[in-house]
């Protein structure tokens, strides 16, 4: 691997761009995708590899090639450093996602209480311009106030957040959409909303609720994966 290859590499991991360094076997010929001038069969390639999350080895006409990919970690944005962000959080990092817990209540949102995970004492709107939920990236609401909750889901629906979901019983969710129908968001935006958030799982205990929020996440996720790679 060529210097210039190494540097572009380290830059993009540091942007948190996803990439695919592509090895043709044959020759040791070495390509960073995603590249414009990249042969259409291979870039496609590399899309499918970003988006199945897989490194592998494809056949393609001009010889194997080798894709290793280089993704940036799944973040999830928990809104409110509440008692259930608490249990939420350490099983998200058990996971394997990049946790961001935002609430602008210092009381709340602490080192203290949140160990070893990034903690944003912003507002809800200030910090989601700030973080730019894109494709990799979960929105989380746990609140119950609509100053802090409803900003968060309305940059949240702006963006290409693969899962958005807020806590509350379906009154409270009624009520949500009928405020952010107000911000002027339509039937299609609302409705990537999870809300109540959560698989059907009967939760009660707040374990149980974390719980069942990370399980739709991932239900969420990987269907998504399996939904595209069907189309492709």
């Amino acid at each position: 691997m060529t210097p210039e290859l190494i540097a572009a590499i380290e830059r993009a991991k540091a942007e948190k761009r996803p990439m695919v360094l592509a090895t043709r076997l044959a020759d040791g010929t070495q390509l960073l995708l995603p590249d414009p001038a990249a042969a259409p069969a291979l870039a496609e390639a590399a899309r499918a590899a970003l988006r199945d999350d897989e490194s592998r080895t494809v056949h393609l006409p001009d010889g194997d090639w080798f894709l290793h990919v280089y993704n940036p970690p799944v973040r999830l944005v928990v809104v409110g450093a509440v008692h259930i962000a608490q249990a939420l959080v350490p099983m998200a990092a058990l996971l394997g996602l990049d946790v961001i817990v935002v609430d602008p209540r210092r009381a709340f949102a602490s080192e203290e209480r949140f160990p070893n995970v990034k903690v944003m004492q912003e507002w809800p709107d200030e910090a989601l311009d700030a973080i730019k939920p894109d494709s990799r990236t979960a929105v989380v609401t746990l609140t119950h106030d609509p100053k802090l909750d409803d900003p968060a889901l309305d940059r949240a629906l702006k963006s290409e957040a693969f899962y958005i979901g807020a806590l509350g019983s379906k009154k409270t969710h009624a009520a949500r959409l009928k405020r952010l129908r107000a911000l002027g968001h339509d039937e299609a935006a609302l409705a990537r909303i999870h809300g109540p958030v959560g698989l059907a799982i009967e939760a009660v205990t707040t374990p149980e609720i974390a719980l069942a929020i990370l399980a739709e996440l991932v239900a969420v996720r990987r269907g998504a994966l399996l939904a595209e790679r069907a189309a492709a």
